[in-house]
């Protein structure tokens, strides 16, 4: 079994905020020594609903190019698993949920028992649901089995940005880009993540 801790980074970006903040949580837990994949959850509704909204093709054809979409494999074989997402009405987009519900298998026979997972999320407006949207992904974590790991204030950057729960960032309805402070506070998360993934990984029994 190989000592580097491989972190699995699934989420959903519409405009690509989220997907800022998950490079930069990428960045972090590079640092941290990890092995990182990066995948992005496509759109499944039509093409013909998406046209319709200005700039979301443009967009929605950038950040396929640049990320490919997860598979249920992905998260079987990573040690540590952070979700991110938009938030939809104070809750998480249906497109991370669908991949979230494509796990059902991996549930049935444990596989993601023991693995860390974390969360991250963006919004739009300044009490759209940054807090409560990441501990609705703590739920699904917890029946999977996994050991939910925050960014807590484990920095002192989480007092400058970000949530105890996990990174964050209010975008506007002009999609403005995360701060500075936003990308510290998903930079440490990603840190933490893979330090606290390294120890478990080191601990468990081989063989």
């Amino acid at each position: 079994m190989s000592d580097t801790v491989n972190v699995l980074i699934v989420f959903y970006s519409r405009n690509g905020s989220t997907a800022v903040l998950a490079e930069a949580i990428a960045s972090g837990a590079r640092e941290a020594g990890a092995e990182v994949t990066l995948r992005r959850v496509d759109e499944f509704i039509s093409d013909e609903l998406i046209r319709s909204v200005p700039g979301w093709s443009e967009s929605r054809q950038r950040l396929k190019a640049r990320f490919q979409a997860p598979t249920p494999e992905d998260a079987e074989n990573a040690d540590a698993i952070i979700f991110g997402t938009p938030t939809r009405f104070g809750n998480c987009s249906a497109e991370l949920k669908s991949y979230i519900d494509s796990l059902g298998a991996l549930w049935a026979k444990g596989a993601l028992n023991g693995k860390v997972g974390s969360a991250f999320v963006s919004t739009a407006t300044m009490h759209g649901g940054n807090e409560v949207t990441t501990f609705t992904l703590f739920a699904p974590m917890a029946h999977l089995g996994m050991i939910i790991v925050p960014p807590g204030y484990a920095d002192p950057v989480m007092f400058e940005a970000g949530t105890p729960y996990g990174a964050s960032a209010v975008t506007g309805q002009e999609n403005t880009p995360p701060t500075d402070a936003d990308l510290d506070a998903a930079r440490h998360q990603g840190r933490r993540v893979a330090h606290v993934a390294a120890a478990l990984k080191a601990a468990r029994p081989s063989g």
